[in-house]
């Protein structure tokens, strides 16, 4: 079992940065796959980023080059570095683990409470 708090949303302005982080209770936080998926009103909750635990790392389209998806173990912490916001990019971000799978929300069977992302232009 593993349980996960996101931080790090907030309010900025198209073109800003953000970090968020996701830290993760529990035990065998190197042992899962790890993702972010964002969810915006009214849509589905689709995925963003994911990074495996030997470290690959798969994206969304539209946030190639953009975004960075990093782990640290020892911390028992994912990030996501968010770069060149896009008012497109507001929704509530989560942070998810699972043991198999990559891109889909079913694949993740822990996920924390969400974080706000909103992007003004």
């Amino acid at each position: 079992q593993v349980q996960l708090n996101e931080s790090g949303g907030g309010l900025v302005q198209a073109g800003d940065s953000l970090r968020l982080s996701c830290a993760a209770s529990g035990r065998a936080f190197s042992s899962y796959n790890m993702g972010w998926f964002r969810q915006a009103p009214g849509k589905e909750r689709d995925f963003v980023a994911a990074i495996g635990w030997g470290g690959g790392k798969w994206y969304a389209d539209s946030v190639k080059g953009r975004f960075t998806i990093s782990r640290d173990n020892a911390k028992n912490t994912l990030y996501l570095q968010m770069n060149s916001l896009k008012p497109e990019d507001t929704a509530v971000y989560y942070c998810a683990a699972a043991l198999t799978g990559w891109t889909t929300p079913a694949s993740y069977n822990h996920w924390g409470q969400g974080t706000q992302v909103t992007v003004s232009s």
